[in-house]
Formats: structure tokens, C-alpha cells, sequence
């Protein structure tokens, strides 16, 4: 029992190690997004844009995050990435 609890701990690790470098890297993404906007003279905000993410992200949700978690989890990742990035 204690091997298979040692196990899933290293997984969860693992797996939050892996979503800490996936936000990482969708911040370097949206910054150079936000520099090719700026040059364009467009807003980096974009409510449409946001609205369908929100959107595709819940019809790509298979669970067993709720609906309700998966707009959580988008409210998070936006609101921290305009922190991060300074929109």
C-alpha cells in the first residue's frame, strides 16, 4: 500500500511540474502575441477571444473537472497571465 501511495504522490509531482512549465510557456507565448498587437496598434485584450477559449476549453473538458472548475480554471489563467504580463 505505501508503494502505490509513494507512486501517486511522485505522479501528482510530476504532473504539477508539468502544468508549472505549461504556464510558463504559455506566458512567453502570449507576451510575443502582445508585442506583434502592440506593433499592429491592437488592444492585447480581447473579451471575443476569451469568450470562445472559454468555450473550447469546456467542450475539450472530459472530466472529472466540473464545468463550473474548468471556467475557475480559465478565470485564474487569464487574470494571472494580464498580472504577469501586465495588461
Amino acid at each position: 500500500m505505501s508503494d502505490r501511495f509513494d507512486e501517486i504522490r511522485r505522479q501528482i509531482a510530476e504532473n504539477d511540474e508539468r502544468v508549472i512549465a505549461l504556464v510558463n510557456r504559455r506566458l512567453e507565448l502570449v507576451a510575443e502575441l502582445w508585442q506583434l498587437k502592440a506593433e499592429l496598434g491592437l488592444d492585447v485584450v480581447d473579451p471575443d477571444r476569451e469568450r470562445r477559449l472559454r468555450e473550447r476549453l469546456a467542450s475539450a473538458n472530459a472530466g472529472p473537472l466540473s464545468p463550473g472548475g474548468v471556467d475557475r480554471l480559465v478565470t485564474a489563467l487569464l487574470e494571472l497571465t494580464k498580472r504577469e504580463l501586465g495588461a
